[in-house]
């Protein structure tokens, strides 16, 4: 007598075979987030990833439809689905930075937290579409527990090649990984010692500030993209800037543009977040400054214009 469970194994063969059980992954190959033809302009509000209220209030003020959303995600949290999908629908990828707050690096490198990272490399795969993962961001800078002074460049490194395996391992390979850097100009630790290596870093990003109307692009952003430019070919993407409340605001947020676009770099992030509290945590938000609100409009504009 042929018992059900056979009938059923043969039948699974069947389907398989005329590709009606394939798994969607395999009939879509996970794929990065491409080298763009054309830039993008991307944007981190505050909210997020619980709402997505504050981005659409954002394009909707500004004119200007984010192609990157960013959210900052503490260890241990699961990977944000949900906000992700909702980003798709609005045609923008999802950046997510990975911080490890109260986690050593040197345990994540031992494997520490591989049932975590395993988890989350599988949700991530299971998206389905391109996602961008930064972890430790601005660690040559020495405020952040990853960072210069409180952990080593060689603890850095290790922990990152350990995280990147343990998603390769897991067949994440829609992930786009984004080493990202602090301008070097507020940063006190020299930028090679960090490199993880080509083979583990698909983009670099550069996080910085225009805190004084003094401040352009080249101060801000020139001699890091230059120092980069030594070791790696990689796009680069401003991952986190703004233009604090200075007197020549309009024209710094002009100045960014024009910088991004002279350099080919593969995009720009606004940081649309209002901290005030003191020169380094200013207002960065647009919205409250129908000026700089009118000239990000125009630049992003003309720079999706000319890189369009």
């Amino acid at each position: 007598m042929v018992r059900w469970g056979t009938l059923a194994a043969a039948a699974a063969l069947v389907l398989a075979a005329t590709g009606c059980l394939t798994p969607l992954r395999s009939r879509q190959p996970l794929t990065p987030v491409p080298v763009p033809a054309s830039p993008l302009v991307g944007v981190y509000e505050p909210g997020a990833p619980a709402s997505w209220s504050g981005i659409s209030a954002f394009a909707g003020a500004s004119g200007v439809k984010p192609r990157i959303v960013v959210y900052y995600s503490p260890w241990n949290n699961p990977f944000a689905a949900s906000f992700a999908q909702t980003a798709w629908g609005h045609d923008a990828y999802v950046l997510v930075q990975l911080e490890p707050r109260g986690v050593a690096l040197a345990s994540i490198a031992a494997g520490g937290s591989d049932a975590y990272l395993r988890s989350f490399a599988d949700d991530v795969a299971a998206f389905g579409h391109p996602v961008m993962l930064s972890f430790g961001h601005e660690m040559n800078g020495t405020w952040y527990s990853w960072g210069a002074g409180r952990t080593s460049p060689a603890t850095f490194v290790a922990a990152w090649r350990h995280i990147v395996g343990v998603f390769r391992a897991a067949g994440a390979a829609n992930v786009t990984w984004l080493w990202t850097v602090n301008s070097i100009e507020g940063a006190a630790s020299p930028l090679s010692q960090w490199w993880p290596g080509a083979a583990w870093v698909s983009w670099v990003g550069i996080d910085g500030y225009f805190f004084r109307a003094t401040d352009s692009f080249g101060s801000v952003f020139g001699s890091t993209i230059a120092g980069i430019r030594t070791f790696s070919s990689a796009p680069i993407l401003i991952a986190e800037t703004a233009v604090g409340t200075t007197a020549d605001r309009e024209s710094q947020i002009d100045g960014l543009f024009a910088g991004v676009s002279a350099q080919r770099l593969a995009g720009v992030v606004w940081f649309d977040q209002a901290q005030q509290a003191g020169l380094y945590h200013q207002d960065w938000r647009l919205e409250d400054d129908p000026a700089a609100l009118a000239a990000f409009t125009a630049a992003a504009a003309a720079y999706l214009g000319v890189r369009g």
